[in-house]
């Protein structure tokens, strides 16, 4: 049985249930200072994974820190993921450890991709850094 940690969304009026490595990439997206953090539960959609988290970094050299220090946390703890894809230009990298999936975006990428709009159907847990 995996650990679960609870989220808290902003309206602090409900809470959802996440791994516990979920909640490790948050964090470690958060101490690289990524912006508009968002958990997608995809549990009950039709999907090839559990969670999306989603967040945005303001500059192509803050998107490969953001997915380097997540994929640094998650290591320390035996985590690896089984692919990482768009470091090279950094403008969407993909982390993806198959229960969840980060992606890292820039803000016109993330705006122009709109995963949150692809996905309405999941349950969106939003967290502040």
């Amino acid at each position: 049985m995996k650990k679960t940690t609870t989220i808290r969304r902003r309206s602090r009026a409900h809470t959802a249930k996440v791994p516990a490595e979920v909640a490790r990439a948050v964090a470690a997206a958060a101490d690289k200072k990524a912006v508009d953090l968002v958990v997608l539960d995809l549990r009950k959609a039709s999907a090839f994974t559990d969670f999306f988290v989603i967040v945005t970094g303001a500059t192509t050299r803050q998107v490969h820190a953001i997915a380097e220090g997540v994929r640094d946390a998650l290591a320390r703890t035996g985590a690896k993921p089984a692919l990482i894809e768009g470091l090279d230009r950094a403008e969407w990298v993909l982390v993806d450890y198959f229960d969840f999936v980060v992606h890292v975006f820039t803000p016109a990428t993330r705006e122009f991709y709109g995963l949150e709009r692809l996905w309405g159907d999941a349950e969106r847990v939003e967290v502040s850094a």
